[in-house]
């Protein structure tokens, strides 16, 4: 067991209570509507504002979507710290994975895209945490656009490697769980991209729903890397780096030489390579013999 075991945990516990509490701040200070309420006006009276109660008329400006939530002050300055700290330690949890994965001389093309649709997962929640939706929409979009699919891309590949470097049969129940996530994660993002484009209240709302299933499904799938980093010591991404580095050495070393063996091939190359040259470049025994 190592301190290493924590670093997911506290992304998903993290992660997790800091957008309900943005959610239930946004409700309360009514700038969006709860997650149970399904009905919706084209337009709403002004009313008082009643602390400590959430709205009673809702417009479709109101669906609790998780951008949503985190668009005004003050709870839009703790979604901006959820989303740096939390891309921060994605990326953490992405390099140790990666690191780890080589250690147990599995280096393949599936870790490689692992690691950077997990960093560009975080780069995505940075964007969306930092460009709130009804002030720089576009940013916040194209932000959205690259953290959902770069993580559900990063759990399906988990999903492979984890079946890969399986050993025991916890390891393949670990994997099979992980799968239901995964599947869980693309259904959602599936649905909440086909409700969202349609104009109508409800399936706008079934839209917010699906997304706040999505994120809290990834965030688990975040959390059971638990189970693996049980072993991880501070060496290991250490020493994915040096293995990763040695590897880039052979390939050159490799080119190297095979780029001087190529050039004294060519150096015993005569430099003509016709017949005709190959007849005027005689010895002098040969010429005597004519």
């Amino acid at each position: 067991m190592t301190a290493w075991i924590v670093l997911p945990v506290s992304l998903s516990a993290f992660s997790i209570t800091g957008i309900w509490i943005v959610y239930a701040m946004a409700v309360m200070n009514h700038h969006v509507c709860p997650v149970e309420n399904w009905s919706y006006n084209v337009t709403c009276t002004e009313e008082l504002p009643r602390p400590g109660f959430p709205k009673t008329c809702c417009t479709i400006q109101d669906i609790p979507l998780i951008s949503k939530c985190g668009s005004f002050p003050p709870e839009s300055c703790l979604f901006s710290l959820i989303g740096n700290v939390g891309a921060f330690m994605v990326v953490m949890v992405c390099l140790l994975r990666y690191a780890q994965v080589i250690e147990h001389s599995h280096r393949c093309w599936v870790n490689t895209s692992a690691l950077v649709s997990g960093c560009t997962n975080a780069v995505g929640l940075v964007m969306v945490g930092n460009f709130q939706v009804d002030h720089a929409k576009s940013l916040h979009y194209v932000g959205a656009g690259v953290a959902f699919p770069a993580g559900l891309l990063f759990v399906c590949l988990q999903c492979v490697l984890t079946y890969r470097v399986a050993v025991t049969a916890l390891d393949y129940w670990m994997a099979h769980f992980r799968v239901a996530l995964a599947l869980g994660a693309m259904v959602s993002l599936v649905l909440s991209g086909i409700f969202f484009i349609h104009e109508s209240f409800i399936l706008q709302h079934a839209a917010a729903i699906c997304e706040w299933v999505f994120t809290v499904d990834i965030l688990v799938f975040y959390g059971t890397f638990t189970y693996e980093f049980g072993t991880v010591t501070s060496e290991t991404l250490m020493t994915g780096l040096q293995r990763s580095h040695h590897g880039s050495g052979v390939i050159i070393g490799s080119r190297a030489r095979g780029s001087t063996l190529s050039g004294a091939t060519k150096g015993l190359k005569s430099p003509g390579g016709s017949s005709t040259s190959t007849h005027l470049n005689c010895t002098p025994e040969s010429i005597a013999m004519l």
